[in-house]
């Protein structure tokens, strides 16, 4: 059952803007592309565990798609254990903030405590080169909020700027979507998935830390407002070391 109110403070409770990508085509492979379920409905669930006020937006607005493979209910069975987005997918009211997106331009971000950074295939497409989200991330993180950012969503950091040319993430310990699962995921399908690999480019990056953990296993890191998920075994691992964060 969920706290509803924020402990520490229940008459103004934290505020947490979740950003999803929009639907794409991955130039890659031709197939459509969205989310992933889990990296948005387990943070959400932490973070609403924690009576905080939930809120999901993309840079467009309007309907959000998930990756098929991360719904629990695909023929494939692939996320058929993912009992808390089966329990999302099966809620109306919460169904509701999908099909419905905020328009990122709509929302203020100084109403936010935290800014949360879903993955899944789309980002890879729409993220990485989408001037909107870099200054969104960019602006959010200059004002010592909490910036969290998982899986293949990380790979805006590899382009966002600071306001001194420099990169977010220059001197920075951060991890995101590795090598090895890019491996595994390219073998499993038999054709190269991604137009490039996160953890690649980041190591051609100077002055900063890229690390991962092992394949698929649950792992985030924080620099100091910077947090980081692996993949989308760590997106609630992210949403509570950013309520630790906050001091909840």
């Amino acid at each position: 059952m969920s706290k509803a109110i924020d402990l520490l403070n229940p008459s103004h409770p934290k505020r947490v803007l979740i950003l999803a990508s929009n639907p794409a085509v991955s130039p890659q492979t031709g197939w459509p592309v969205g989310f992933w379920w889990s990296e948005l409905t387990h943070p959400y669930w932490e973070f609403t565990e924690s009576g905080y006020i939930v809120e999901i937006a993309s840079p467009d607005g309007g309907e959000l798609k998930a990756d098929s493979w991360s719904d629990p209910r695909d023929s494939s069975g692939y996320s058929a254990s993912d009992l808390i987005s089966l329990g999302f997918l099966s809620s109306p009211h919460l169904m509701e903030k999908v099909t419905h997106s905020l328009r990122l331009d709509s929302v203020r971000l100084d109403d936010y405590d935290v800014l949360f950074l879903v993955g899944g295939q789309a980002p890879m497409v729409t993220f990485y080169a989408d001037e909107r989200v870099h200054q969104a991330v960019s602006d959010f993180y200059q004002t010592g909020k909490i910036t969290a950012i998982v899986c293949h969503a990380t790979a805006v950091l590899l382009k966002t700027r600071l306001a001194d040319d420099s990169l977010l993430v220059q001197g920075k310990t951060w991890t995101g979507f590795a090598n090895s699962e890019e491996e595994f995921a390219d073998a499993f399908v038999q054709r190269k998935i991604q137009p490039f690999w996160i953890e690649e480019e980041a190591k051609k990056l100077p002055g900063t830390n890229f690390i991962v953990d092992g394949r698929f296993k649950p792992h985030a890191v924080r620099d100091g407002n910077l947090i980081t998920g692996q993949q989308q075994y760590s997106g609630a691992d992210a949403a509570r070391l950013a309520i630790q964060a906050l001091g909840v």
